[in-house]
């Protein structure tokens, strides 16, 4: 006999279904499945150091003395300057904008090298740091105002320098500022500065995204050499060109290079954050921008257990 309540069905013994209990329901999300959607959500563990590291490196501009914010700066220039004298000395002995494009680049690499600072360059890293609520606004403008100022200071003597010890290097000069000089301000001049912004502002972020010394040169050579082979309208590289102008001789207004510079400011600005910061800020996500956000500044991060980056 079988057990009360089967059925013989074929080789199988099934019990038939009562009619009083109903079908079971689904189980409820749990704590585990949720902290994997989490964990699925968050981005690449190389991407988040990245972040991490801009965040820190900006908290850090954003609490600088006024001396050492000035002295970054006016550092910052005296580079760029040295490149663009690089520059006048290729293209003075072979004539070729684009190899004088490539020597630019040295500029680029003191910049990356002695941690100096270009006013471009804080589009980026104390931004994130403002997101991340370690900073107030106030100390950015301030930290924008300074360092541009400072640039500006640095590239004004070392240019004039230049012009003082290599006078055979005047017409050259005169000759790499002259897109600048003659370039009308219109919406083609627009682009080609929000354009400038955005690379130098992707340089920044490419040589926060790693600690290869080799892989950070690489990254400000290609941006040097984009910006000066363009030429491309970036507020402190082509201010440096007019400089050196300006110290050849050249009776170009001041009042039209500053209607130029207030473009570019413009243009740089919204290449910059808009091209560039606001979709890195996006790219990392909310999650992790909360958690800067509740983390105090400078405070060392807890490693993340195995298996959950």
């Amino acid at each position: 006999m079988w057990p009360p309540g089967w059925v013989w069905k074929g080789y199988e013994r099934a019990r038939p279904a009562s009619p009083c209990v109903s079908a079971r329901p689904a189980p409820a999300p749990t704590t585990d499945s949720a902290a994997t959607r989490a964990r699925l959500d968050r981005p690449a563990p190389d991407l988040i150091d990245a972040f991490q590291r801009t965040v820190d490196e900006g908290t850090v501009r954003l609490t600088r003395t006024w001396p050492s914010l000035l002295a970054t700066g006016v550092v910052g220039g005296a580079d760029v300057s040295l490149g663009v004298f690089a520059m006048y000395l290729v293209r003075r002995d072979t004539g070729n904008a684009d190899l004088a494009a490539l020597a630019f680049s040295i500029g680029f690499i003191a910049l990356t090298l002695a941690n100096s600072e270009l006013f471009t360059e804080n589009f980026l890293v104390p931004v994130a740091a403002v997101v991340a609520r370690n900073a107030s606004v106030g100390k950015l403008i301030k930290l924008w105002l300074g360092t541009f100022a400072a640039n500006l200071a640095g590239a004004w003597v070392v240019t004039g320098l230049v012009m003082a010890g290599f006078s055979d290097l005047k017409p050259v000069a005169i000759q790499v500022a002259a897109h600048a000089a003659h370039q009308p301000l219109n919406d083609r001049t627009l682009a080609n500065m929000v354009l400038a912004g955005a690379i130098i502002t992707l340089m920044t972020w490419m040589e926060r995204s790693t600690e290869s010394v080799p892989a950070k040169i690489v990254a400000a050579v290609a941006a040097a050499f984009v910006l000066a082979a363009g030429p491309m309208g970036h507020v402190i590289v082509v201010s440096v060109e007019m400089f050196g102008a300006f110290h050849a001789g050249v009776a170009y207004p001041y009042v039209a290079w500053l209607g130029w510079v207030g473009l570019a400011l413009i243009g740089n600005m919204a290449g910059g954050l808009g091209l560039v910061t606001l979709l890195r800020l996006l790219q990392v996500g909310k999650g992790v921008l909360k958690e800067e956000q509740e983390r105090e500044p400078l405070e060392p991060r807890e490693e993340p257990a195995e298996g959950t980056a």
